[in-house]
């Protein structure tokens, strides 16, 4: 009687397992609350943004690529000039990217690190060509580096000008992706490693790198992304020759003007296809790299 009693006891004061705060999902059905309508607007406004700006027009693009059927489609994309313009635009681009991966990571590193006179000047001249019209900067490269160059070198009608038209303009990609990630970097792991004898080589290839390398690739993915579609900055110092240094833009924009609209549509959706291809690549890598940290925490 007395077990009976006090078990009673126990079970008459056990306090109640504690609420669940009002609007979260029940832990019993895993239910997500009912859409509120601000919140059902919100999406609304976003969705209908979206298809007005990007949806619609890629849909009509696409559309107008395949006026000619698939037939058409893969022989306006296989045409031999159209096939060179795209493998000047890619190996270009993929020089480009490389290049910033390497200089706009270095260029990173001292505006973070090093204190020098000019600096703040230095650090708003990495955003100049989001503000300069491309065009402007296709002008000044040509004045610099064309047939009359001030410093002896010629680069127009070249590779070697298009690649530096197109570092000058995806270079702030680079930069401003790894700017924030070096600031936030924990100096405390790299003095440790100091401490036990580490080198400043093997310290920045251990320590530094493995944290710098999500953001220097997505910031090497967009400038890639940019300079694949880039025409204004390569539209005078390029010389537009074809298979020599005309890109796609370039040959897309020579389609238009001859009157092959639909050829010039199904170049860009096959341009439009590569950018897309490498933005997914980025995100499908990042959100790899994100599970893999959480895993390992």
């Amino acid at each position: 009687m007395t077990t009976t009693t006090i078990r009673r006891g126990e079970r008459a004061t056990a306090s109640p397992p504690p609420s669940q705060p009002a609007g979260a999902p029940s832990s019993r059905t895993g239910r997500r609350p009912a859409a509120t309508p601000g919140r059902t607007l919100g999406l609304g406004v976003v969705g209908l943004w979206l298809s007005v700006i990007v949806l619609l027009p890629l849909a009509a693009l696409t559309a107008h690529a395949f006026e000619d059927g698939l037939a058409g489609f893969w022989e306006a994309v296989t045409a031999p000039v159209a096939v060179a313009a795209l493998a000047v635009t890619l190996g270009v681009s993929a020089v480009v990217a490389v290049v910033n991966a390497v200089m706009g990571t270095l260029i990173a590193w001292v505006l973070v690190r090093d204190d020098f006179p000019g600096k703040r000047v230095v650090n708003a001249l990495i955003d100049l060509p989001f503000a300069l019209p491309t065009i402007v900067a296709s002008i000044v490269l040509l004045s610099l580096y064309g047939p009359n160059s001030p410093v002896g070198l010629t680069l127009n009608a070249t590779r070697w000008g298009l690649v530096v038209a197109l570092a000058f303009v995806t270079l702030p990609f680079v930069v401003r992706s790894v700017q924030p990630v070096l600031i936030e970097l924990d100096h405390e792991v790299e003095e440790a490693a100091a401490s036990l004898g580490a080198s400043n080589l093997t310290t920045f290839r251990r320590v530094v790198l493995p944290t710098l390398a999500p953001a220097v690739i997505g910031g090497t993915g967009l400038a890639f992304a940019r300079a694949v579609g880039e025409y204004g900055s390569v539209v005078l110092i390029g010389g537009n020759i074809p298979r020599e240094t005309q890109v796609v833009s370039q040959y897309i924009q020579q389609q238009i003007v001859i009157d092959r609209p639909v050829n010039a549509a199904a170049v860009s959706v096959a341009l439009l296809g590569v950018s897309f291809l490498t933005l997914l690549a980025l995100r499908l890598w990042s959100g790899w790299t994100q599970r893999r940290e959480a895993k390992s925490t």
